[in-house]
């Protein structure tokens, strides 16, 4: 049995995706888990469209409860792309947040790796 000859115009076969594409290009590679979550993606939407946001607008806004927003700001937080501020409004707490330069890039990749999935079914 005589075998196929190597392939030197690209990569094997094998890693070749039905549309001519290289697997491991497809644009979902380029979604963040972080990100992408639709709540925190939300979050960091509406932190981009403002200097700072506070957690009742944002829980409000996006549906959540408390401590639903408080885990995927912490979630956010601790991947450096909010910073969070505690402080008062006359005697009431409060709570701010604001996306960092790292969220910026974060959601600016984000929605770069969206845009180019669309793109590749010709929506």
């Amino acid at each position: 049995m005589q075998s196929e000859p190597p392939d030197t115009e690209g990569p094997p076969a094998a890693a070749r995706s039905l549309r001519g594409g290289v697997i491991g290009e497809h644009p979902t590679n380029g979604l963040n888990d972080v990100v992408h979550q639709r709540h925190r993606l939300g979050i960091l939407t509406i932190a981009a469209e403002s200097r700072r946001v506070e957690f009742g607008y944002l829980k409000e806004a996006l549906d959540l409860t408390g401590g639903n927003l408080s885990r995927h700001l912490t979630v956010l937080v601790d991947a450096g792309l909010l910073d969070m501020e505690k402080g008062y409004d006359g005697k009431r707490p409060k709570t701010w947040v604001s996306i960092t330069r790292a969220g910026r890039k974060a959601l600016a990749d984000e929605i770069a790796a969206l845009r180019a999935l669309v793109d590749r079914h010709g929506e």
